[in-house]
This record gives C-alpha cells, structure tokens and sequence, in this order.
C-alpha cells in the first residue's frame, strides 16, 4: 500500500526543551521537528520514558525520530519526573502522578503553535504501556498509539508474575531500574545538577520490595491493566511484538479487543523491528508512518483495510540460545488474530501424547535446577540469551512424545493444556514447554506456560491445594506462529520448577498427573507471504566514539563440593563518548543465580550495576546491589546503592525488607 504523500523537509534539533507542570516540576524533552513547523504546524509523535533520552535510548531514536521529522512530524522525547534530565523523583512505574504528567504534557504539545494540535504516542516496552494506559484516560488530543513489545494485564503478563508465578525478572529488571533511575542528569544541561542527584539518590525507590508486597491480582495490578476496560480506549492502536520477546500475547489480544486495532508480530526480541533481530526486519518507519498519516493528518493511506493479524510464521529449526535470522514466512489474518481457528486435541498418556485418551498415571517431581535452557524471560541485549537445547530440562522433567507427524503443522495462536492433578504441598507451580524434537533428538521450544497451582482458579483469590486431592487445572501457553515439520515429533514437557525463570516453590513437591490434554490451534498449511512489507530503512546512526567495547558472558557454573548450580550473566555494554556534545557513559550489569537441586530455598538471585557519567573534569559513578533469598514462610531482600563524585564516595544507602510469601 502506498504511503501518502510527505515532501522531505529540513528540521532542526532542540536537545532540551523544558515543558514544566502544574506542580512546577520541569521535564526536559528531546525534540526534532521540522524548521518551518512555525509557519506549517505538525502533529507531534510523542515517546515517554524513564530511560534516559540523553544517554540511554539515543542509539535508538536516532535511527527512528529525525526520519518522521523530516516526513512532517515534531517528534518529543520526554523523560519522565525523576530520571535523565527531568526534575522531580520516580515512585513507581505507571503511577497515576506518571500518567497525569503525561496527560499534562500531551495538552500543553497540543497547545503548542507548531502542532496541529493531533498527538500520537509511539513506544516500546514502558512506552508501550504507559502509550496504552494514558489512551486509556482518552485525552482529546491523543487519536493514535503505536506500541510494541507491551501488555494489557500488568499482573499477568509483565515482569513480576507470570500464571501467578514469581518472575526472577521481578528482581532483574528491578535491579536495572535501581541503576537506571539513579544516574545524575547530564551537567551540561543542569547548572543545579548535583542538587537534583542527591534528591534523587536520597528518595530513589527499591522498586523488586514494593512488587513483592502485590503478590495477588489486586487493585495495585488493576491500575494501568487496560484489560480491565478495553472500551475505554479511543485512539486508533497499531500493536507491534516479536516471538523472541517476553510481550507477545498483548498483540493478537488488543487486536480482538479493540475495533479497528491492527497488530504485527515477527521472529524479533524486544527490539523496534526496524533494526531487531532475528531478521527478517521489516519497514517499520514507513509502516508507522501509513498509520500517523491517516489518524493524524488524515491521509488516505489505507490502514484500515490491512489484514488485521499479520504474523511471522517461523520454520521449525534447531534449537540455539541465539539466531540471526529465522526462516519462515508472513501470514495474514483478515478479520481478528487467531481465536477463530480451529484446534487439535492431543491427549496425555502413558503412551505418549495421541489423538485419542488413554490411561495416564505419571509422578513430576522436578529437581530445583530445572530450566537451566529456558533462556532470558525477556530477551533484549542481543546476546545468547534465548532458550537453547531443550534435552537437559527434558530429562529432569515428564515428557509426552507424538509420533512423526504425517504433514507439516502450522501451530498459530494460544496452546491451552488442561490436566488433572494431585499435589503432595497445599503450594506448587507447574511449568508445561511445548518442544519441536528433530529427528536426531534436539529440542526446541516452541512456546510454554507456568502456573502457579493456587492460582488455578484466579490471581485475585489464591487457594491451596488439598494435599493429595485431584484438581482440574488449565491454562494456556504463550501465542506463537511456528511450523513443525512432517516427519518431526511434537514434545509436551513438564516440570514443577522452572529456574532460574521463576522462583521456586517453598518446599520441594510431588506432583500426581491422571489425565490430560493440549489443544493445538492450527491453520492450515499455505505456500509462501501472504503479505510483504517494505524493506528496513533508518536515520543516520549514533555517532560515538567507542572508548571500552562491550562485552557479554553467560555461564554455567555446578559447585562439586556442594552441588550448588549456578547461572552467572555479566554484561559490559561498554564505554562511549557522543561525538555531538560530548558526554562519556559506560555501563555493566552482572547477575547470578544461584540454587541447590534438592532444595528450593537455596535460591538467591544477586544483581550488581556499574554506571559511570563523565563531562568533563566531573566523574560521577553508581554502584547498585541487591539480593533476594526466601525460606518456606518470607521473601529476604536487600539492597545497596553508592554514589561517588571523583571517586570519593558522596552518598550510600543500605535497605531491607522481608516480606511474607502469599500462596506463592
């Protein structure tokens, strides 16, 4: 489909245009638009973040903002009250004070006499949300939203819980924030800058402590989940994920919830698929740009009449914890994403998985370890960080083969397992892989699911199990696009702990299958694209002057002396100068975690960050740290963050905090 007309202007950079609030706290926004927008006012595309626009995403919105800006758009990059370059202080992610900010800033953009008056938000990740959540509170000038790799269930399907389990990310990313949100502004632009860090410093929340006193879907959850009331959304929403990304389900989701919606999901991780990888990549500058064209300068581009699902369906291929490219092809749904095709029933038996039900009596009872190939929850840094061979968590877990399938399998949509199961715990978690097993025995995982069994019947209100009493469970595993071919096995692979993704359960379990089965959603088999797009294209990359390269580890590590099983992750993202105006940051992250396989509260999972930021004779560093261990009763977590000018230690704190575990 051709894109409307858009004469490339000139445009001019403002690097830090203060928009200050009701409440006299000034944000500092990033813009490009074009020069003469004075006299031919623009729409505004708005990206809103805590992610730091002056060092932290400017890889990325240099390929992306200056080539819509040059097409008839101011593009504002704002970051949000208590990181970058912004005054105030952070509380909390998606916060009502988050989403009146923005609301404020979308209205006084609007008021601005270079824009139109049309707003659009653009983002990925915490841009993809709160791009959601503040659509959700229908501000009038606010017609589109482009978001990629978000959810609509922030209990659900975010970084803290995940079928009612313990994410480790809950930590992890807590972590990156603890880091993130601690960095001093750039003192270029702020002569009170180490006034504003201090502050910061001084109220800067250990995020991981506050998730974890939620540990049910209550209404802390509920706020900001547009689940809730999809209706509520007014601005037209193009959905965009990636299969090797941890926000997959939102798309197909969104698309059946809201008329008019349209969502792309290809092989990426969580990345703008512009430059994602695995590739293929796809055009999406100009398929954002068909989509800001028609909502908001109303351009016949013909958004409207696009299939409404258009998805990667990927080759079934060897298992590898990275790939450059994964083969396949783009299908295309017309009408809804994929509730709407049929399924095949596999049913659980002692015999393996077959068409029709058989006897099935089978023990899970999985060692702490378990998991060790599932990968990153959320793949983002590029490196070997998705799941790999699936044989070594096969063998510690219950497994249902098929027999060779007699035709190629296009599995498209949501698998849902349904078991009948006995648990000697009143608490246990469940995890179910769905395996692709090649001829020779390799697994991959195609998609998978985990439970947590007291949540078997909601999140809001856990239950126990009755210790030794049969319960009815189902759930559904994540939405892929995936063909397995004629002549491979499908694998339904189960274990009760599924580490280091999830914390694990408060007492090792024994789990008692009598029956089950797994609904296959399946389209039928067809040739090649049913739709292409445009090839990748980007503004001119970054420019920076590398002064320490990245690099990054994962390892495995078995202590044989005390039979401890430890995953160590260190990743240097290296030290840069911006060619532009100068600014030298440097970053590494280093994770471990830790468990013995026969004893679930051996869990510790520890991250330690590094940020350095220099401008001239200022040096300034972070060091952040913190941990979390658990007995059968409470979660331990503490926390450390240092601060130091010139290498002289200015500021440090130490936290902690144990929480009772809640059903979980």
């Amino acid at each position: 489909m051709s894109i409307a007309p858009n004469a490339l202007r000139d445009i001019t950079e403002e690097p830090d245009l203060g928009i200050t609030l009701s409440d006299g706290c000034r944000l500092s926004a990033r813009v490009w638009m074009p020069e003469d927008a004075g006299d031919d006012p623009v729409p505004v595309i708005l990206e809103y973040l805590p992610y730091r626009k002056r060092d932290g995403t400017t890889a990325r919105d240099a390929l992306t903002h200056p080539w819509f800006a040059q097409r008839g758009y101011a593009c504002v990059r704002v970051d949000m009250r208590g990181n970058g370059d912004s005054e105030g202080q952070m509380e909390d992610e998606y916060t009502p004070q988050e989403l009146s900010d923005c609301i404020e800033v979308i209205d006084w953009l609007a008021a601005q006499p270079w824009c139109t008056g049309r707003i659009g938000m653009m983002g990925i990740s915490w841009g993809g949300f709160n791009g959601l959540q503040v659509a959700a509170l229908a501000p009038d000038p606010l017609k589109a939203v482009i978001t990629l790799c978000s959810t609509v269930d922030r209990f659900a399907d975010d970084i803290h819980y995940k079928g009612g389990c313990l994410l480790n990310e809950n930590l992890g990313w807590g972590a990156t924030m603890w880091a993130y949100s601690s960095r001093a502004p750039d003192p270029a632009l702020r002569e009170n800058w180490r006034d504003l860090w201090l502050a910061r410093l001084n109220a800067e929340p250990f995020l991981p402590a506050l998730w974890l006193k939620h540990q049910r879907r209550d209404a802390y959850w509920q706020h900001g989940s547009v689940c809730e009331d999809y209706a509520a959304i007014k601005a037209k929403v193009l959905a965009i994920g990636g299969w090797g990304d941890a926000y997959k389900n939102a798309v197909p989701q969104l698309v059946e919830a809201l008329p008019g919606a349209k969502g792309i999901v290809g092989p990426w991780v969580h990345k703008y698929p512009h430059f994602a990888a695995p590739e293929p990549r796809i055009g999406f500058l100009q398929e954002a740009l068909r989509w800001w064209d028609r909502w908001l300068k109303d351009a016949d581009t013909g958004v409207e009449t696009d299939p409404d699902y258009r998805a990667y369906l990927m080759d079934g291929v060897r298992p590898q914890s990275w790939y450059l490219e994964r083969p396949g092809r783009w299908i295309a749904e017309e009408a809804g994403a994929t509730s709407h095709l049929p399924t095949e029933t596999l049913h659980l038996t002692d015999a393996g998985l077959s068409a029709t039900p058989g006897t099935l009596t089978a023990s899970i009872n999985s060692p702490a370890h378990t998991g060790a190939e599932a990968g990153e929850y959320c793949a983002i840094w590029l490196g070997p960080e998705m799941p790999g061979d699936q044989r070594p968590d096969d063998a510690l877990s219950t497994t249902f083969d098929s027999a060779p399938l007699t035709q190629n399998m296009d599995i498209v949509g949501a698998p849902k397992i349904t078991l009948t199961l006995a648990s000697d715990r009143p608490q246990a978690q469940i995890a179910v892989r769905l395996n692709h097993i090649h001829p020779d025995g390799a697994s991959t995982r195609i998609t998978y699911g985990v439970l947590n069994l007291s949540h078997r019947h909601g999140p809001s209100d856990p239950q126990p199990m009755t210790p030794s009493q049969a319960q009815d469970i189902t759930f559904t595993l994540d939405h892929i696009a995936y063909r397995v071919p004629k002549g491979h096995r499908l694998r339904v692979s189960i274990s009760d702990a599924y580490w280091p993704l999830i914390w694990p359960s408060p007492h090792k379990t024994s789990l008692t299958l009598s029956s089950g089965q797994i609904a296959l959603p399946q389209r039928p088999t067809r040739g090649g694209n049913e739709h292409t797009f445009e090839p990748p294209t980007a503004a001119e990359p970054w420019q920076t002057e590398p002064l320490r390269p990245e690099n990054h580890i994962r390892r495995q590590e078995t202590d044989k002396v005390t039979g401890m099983v430890s995953l160590i992750i260190e990743d240097d993202f290296g030290k840069k100068r911006d060619s532009a105006h100068g600014l030298i940051t440097g970053t590494i992250a280093r994770e471990r975690w830790d468990i013995h396989p026969d004893d679930p509260n051996s869990a510790r999972g520890a991250c330690h960050w590094t940020a350095e930021l220099e401008r001239g004779d200022i040096r300034l560093r972070t060091e952040t740290f913190c941990a979390m261990t658990s007995d059968p009763t409470h979660f331990h977590l503490t926390a450390r963050l240092e601060a130091y000018e010139n290498d002289q230690l200015i500021l440090e704190r130490d936290l902690s905090d144990t929480i009772p575990r809640d059903h979980m």
